[in-house]
């Protein structure tokens, strides 16, 4: 309810309303709040309940006064209010209760006041004044006090490549080998694996984000998140088919900047489509790691994709990867694939069904589940070099491939000059 509002995000809002239950409390209300410039009309009759009923339809004013005389149990239905309060808002809570303890754990609850009936003009001028200071006080953020964060995106350049499990296996490296407070965001809203590969149920959190943009804070965040180690939350979901997918995006911003509060290292699985609509969610992100395969297909869209980050993400650091790599089979040698997307392969994981399988019979994430394989152990160094990359800016790829290159299969196929007949879209567009 106390966590800084930001402006334009919610709509009109008023700047004060009032859930009073007797009248003499509210006849001495109604003239304080005229004397500050607000509507008498805004102090309305019944407690706290009538404020969660209110304000579920409702946008949450600035500054609300709610009476917990009729409350039976103030600490629990704070936290129901604190579901419909939208985030900003300033709370004063007035009551019949002396009682100390309950004074602390209504403030530790994110109540800014806490008044004593009977009542008085001065006592509510004091507390409505100190909190209209407060919500109109700039929000000042201390850089030096600003934790670390490194912000890491997974995409695939075509479903099956392995995206979603490499994106699983390196948060879990991170909550577990590099004991770092970690965030996965599987942005497949329909279709994400993320929790399937975690043994867990994803819950309703990420489709209430969508939904409820506004109400995304610090403690949405807390309750929303499923926890898959000490270390490790994930926020997933498996939204119904029969909903298309109806954001414009803030939500995901949204959640990127709690994440950046609450975790030192946020991973996301964010499907190349999700990439397309939404580029602003890499403005923000340190590490694009683009996982791919050794075949024609991957290469084209490698190639596009890698044009469309130089076009979008130049401050984020790229890091390809190619996966279910079979040296006896494959459709593009590594010399010819690098050759078209010129510039070289950073890291080649090899085909292991068994490990796969093994992962999924035990609800582990890959990494943990094969610890001893030449895969897992590809993927370890990957979130290695990742953990290495807070400080690293981001650099120009590989020199360009040599004229000897176009004797390549790929360089006789004019991988580049079927894309241009193809693709009309310029570089970049979305």
């Amino acid at each position: 309810m106390n966590a800084p509002w930001k402006p334009g995000g919610n709509g009109p809002r008023d700047a004060f309303a009032a859930f009073i239950c007797d009248d003499v409390s509210l006849d001495m209300l109604r003239p304080v709040v005229i004397e500050l410039g607000w509507q008498p009309e805004k102090c309305n009759k019944g407690g706290l309940r009538n404020a969660v009923q209110s304000l579920s339809i409702s946008a949450s004013p600035n500054i609300l006064m709610v009476d917990l005389s009729e409350s039976g149990d103030p600490l629990n239905d704070i936290n129901a209010l604190a579901e419909v309060c939208e985030p900003g808002t300033v709370v004063i809570a007035i009551g019949q209760v002396n009682d100390v303890r309950l004074y602390r754990d209504l403030l530790a609850s994110g109540i800014q006041d806490y008044l004593l009936k009977p009542l008085n003009a001065n006592q509510l001028r004091d507390a409505l004044t100190h909190a209209q200071g407060i919500f109109s006080a700039p929000k000042h953020s201390d850089a030096s006090a600003a934790k670390k964060h490194l912000s890491t995106a997974i995409v695939g350049t075509r479903g099956g490549v392995g995206a979603s499990t490499l994106a699983t296996s390196l948060a879990w490296l991170f909550s577990t080998d590099h004991k770092l407070p970690t965030a996965l965001l599987d942005l497949d809203v329909h279709f994400g694996t993320g929790a399937l590969a975690l043994d867990l149920e994803p819950g309703r959190g990420l489709t209430d984000a969508i939904e409820n943009p506004s109400r995304i804070d610090g403690l949405f965040i807390e309750r929303a998140m499923i926890r898959a180690n000490d270390n490790l939350s994930i926020l997933s979901a498996e939204a119904s088919i029969n909903s298309p997918l109806m954001t414009d995006g803030a939500a995901f911003v949204q959640l990127e900047e709690e994440f950046r509060q609450a975790f030192e290292m946020t991973v996301i699985d964010l499907p190349r489509n999700m990439l397309i609509n939404f580029p602003q969610l890499l403005a923000d992100v340190n590490v694009v790691v683009l996982a791919t395969d050794m075949t024609l297909a991957s290469a084209r869209d490698t190639i596009r994709i890698l044009s469309w980050l130089k076009a979008n993400a130049v401050h984020a650091q790229t890091i390809v990867v190619t996966n279910k790599v079979q040296q006896q089979v494959l459709e593009i040698s590594r010399k010819d694939f690098e050759a078209s997307i010129e510039r070289k392969i950073d890291y080649v994981i090899p085909y292991d069904v068994k490990a796969a399988a093994n992962a999924a019979k035990l609800g582990q994430t890959f990494a943990d589940a094969n610890r001893a394989t030449k895969a897992a152990a590809v993927v370890r160094d990957i979130a290695n070099k990742i953990t290495d990359a807070t400080n690293v800016e981001a650099s120009d790829p590989e020199p360009r491939a040599s004229a000897a290159a176009k004797k390549s299969l790929l360089g006789k196929l004019d991988i580049k000059g079927m894309l241009a007949k193809k693709d009309k879209v310029p570089a970049g567009a979305s």
